[in-house]
């Protein structure tokens, strides 16, 4: 008998191997395996499914994720077989990415369901298949997007990234979204925890926060400890990088109302026009760029990227001719009646709106921003745009060129004599009409500068320089009439003082305790803050 099982024991031993490959499991392959899950049409299969794909390294991955987020993943009810569609439609077979076959795009396929868990589970799995993209700009991206899931599926992913990545930005993101998920994970070692959680703090933004709230209630006291302290951290930075996030906004919206008022400090202090049109000479501004970004779009495309700049000289030459036209046809007639001038201006400023209305039309216009203006810069943890960053500095420089023309050319010079003494000035030789001419042209032009900067923050519609006209006297009032020190000052001012009070009070009562706070102060200094000195200011 032992000599028997000796000699059939091999031959027993290959049927038995045979037999058991002819029976083993059709889906013994992980990704099979996982793709079988999304034909149970159930929201926590489907989840297990992608878990699968992740845990696998599936080569078809990306696109399966891709196409299960954009509702194009589909299953065929009797073959259980797992089709994507791609964005022109085409039917792949989601195991290969091969073609699928005519006869199953011929049958009614059903779509895999989803839910938001699941979407957030497809975010967070894309993200840990964009781990091994060459750019490291991508690996950083999806670093953060498995950060801000926490996915427990991703961490294999990311500890297999992160043990070959050189980068040291890549690097860095791929330890914190580690130890975001280490963080929340209960079978984690204790120790891993409390060290995951000062990392997670280290991140100090809104998503770390929400990291380090989400700790399971059962979690050791130790790294409960450990996240409160993340937690207020985290809080008092916020705080602070939320008040220098005001107060860049409030330099930003200052700027804003610096190029909107520069030039009616001009206008009103030489001439003391209260010129209710000027807010239409930054809508003119506004459409002057508009058109000359279509014009050179149309017949010049090379220079697209320019056309912002060259907007600049046109929009500065088209409202200070409209200022020098109506000061010439209509204000000339009215100095000296500053209720007249008022209301005639004010109908000017209706005149010139319907006149855009109807050769515009009432919608807004697209304005485009240059691709050198786009993105943003993030500093302290304060992320400011580029066009914000670049109208600030704009308008400092149209301010300090304004002062270097007041203070060093003939046009200056007769502007400073007849603002302080009209009389006098004109006594002196100096052609005072010719000066109110050029004063109202040149602060119109400014004002149509303004509608350059305007365009890349707001929308260009008839109705621009309505929204900043009130404000714009504000300032100049504030700050000093005929001052430009003033205007700066009176513009940062109260652009800062309007961020600042926004969180507190909300935008509309901020507004009026600044308008009352305005008035008070007026009743103190009439003349402002910087006030002109001469004969003719003081009589």
């Amino acid at each position: 008998m032992p000599r028997l099982f000796r000699l059939f024991f091999p031959a027993f031993a290959l049927l038995a191997l045979a037999c058991l490959s002819s029976v083993a499991p059709a889906f013994a392959d992980p990704v099979d395996d996982a793709l079988a899950r999304f034909s149970a049409d159930k929201f926590d299969e489907t989840d297990k499914a992608i878990e699968g794909l992740v845990a696998a390294q599936a080569p078809t991955g990306a696109e399966i994720f891709e196409a299960l987020g954009a509702g194009r993943l589909l299953f065929d009810p009797e073959s259980k077989t797992i089709l994507m569609k791609d964005a022109a439609g085409a039917l792949k077979l989601a195991r290969t990415g091969e073609a699928a076959p005519a006869e199953l795009g011929a049958k009614p396929l059903k779509p895999v369901r989803l839910n938001n868990r699941v979407r957030r589970s497809v975010e967070a799995a894309r993200g840990a298949f964009a781990l091994q993209a060459p750019e490291p700009e991508k690996r950083v991206a999806s670093a953060r997007a498995v950060f801000k899931s926490r996915d427990a599926s991703a961490l294999p992913a990311i500890e297999a990234a992160l043990a070959k990545e050189k980068d040291p930005s890549a690097k860095e993101a791929l330890t914190q979204a580690r130890a975001a998920i280490i963080l929340v994970k209960p079978d984690a070692p204790e120790a891993d925890r409390v060290a995951a959680a000062d990392i997670v703090a280290d991140v100090g933004d809104q998503d770390a926060l929400a990291a380090l709230n989400s700790l399971p209630a059962n979690s050791p006291q130790a790294v409960q400890d450990a996240a409160k302290s993340g937690v207020a951290a985290i809080q008092r930075w916020l705080g602070v990088a939320n008040a220098v996030q005001d107060l860049t906004y409030g330099i930003s919206l200052g700027s804003v109302l610096l190029l909107a008022a520069i030039g009616l400090a001009i206008t009103f202090g030489v001439m003391g026009v209260i010129n209710m049109a000027h807010g239409e000479m930054v809508m003119i501004g506004a459409y002057a760029t508009f058109l000359t970004q279509g014009f050179i779009r149309d017949n010049v495309p090379a220079m697209n990227g320019v056309s912002l700049l060259i907007s600049i000289p046109v929009a500065f030459l088209v409202a200070g001719a409209v200022g020098v036209l109506i000061e010439r046809t209509v204000i000339r007639f009215l100095y000296g009646r500053p209720l007249e001038t008022l209301l005639a201006t004010w109908g000017v400023s209706l005149i010139l709106q319907q006149a855009v209305r109807t050769a515009f039309g009432p919608t807004n216009r697209e304005v485009s921003t240059p691709d050198w203006l786009q993105g943003s810069i993030s500093l302290l943890g304060v992320s400011l745009t580029w066009n914000r960053v670049a109208i600030v500095l704009f308008a400092l420089s149209v301010f300090f060129a304004l002062l270097l023309l007041l203070k060093r050319t003939s046009l200056g010079l007769q502007v400073r004599a007849v603002t302080q003494n009209r009389r006098m000035a004109g006594s002196m030789g100096i052609r005072t009409p010719w000066v109110d001419a050029m004063t109202f042209g040149l602060g119109s032009g400014v004002a149509g500068i303004a509608g350059v900067a305007l365009s890349q923050i707001d929308n260009v519609s008839p109705n621009l320089g309505q929204s900043y006209i009130i404000d714009s006297f504000l300032v100049v009032v504030f700050g000093g009439v005929g001052n430009l020190w003033g205007t700066l000052v009176g513009a940062l001012s109260i652009g800062v003082a309007n961020k600042l009070l926004e969180p507190f009070a909300g935008a509309v009562l901020g507004k009026i305790i600044l308008l009352i706070a305005i008035i008070l102060f007026i009743q103190k200094k009439p003349r402002g803050l910087f006030a002109l000195k001469g004969r003719f200011v003081d009589a």
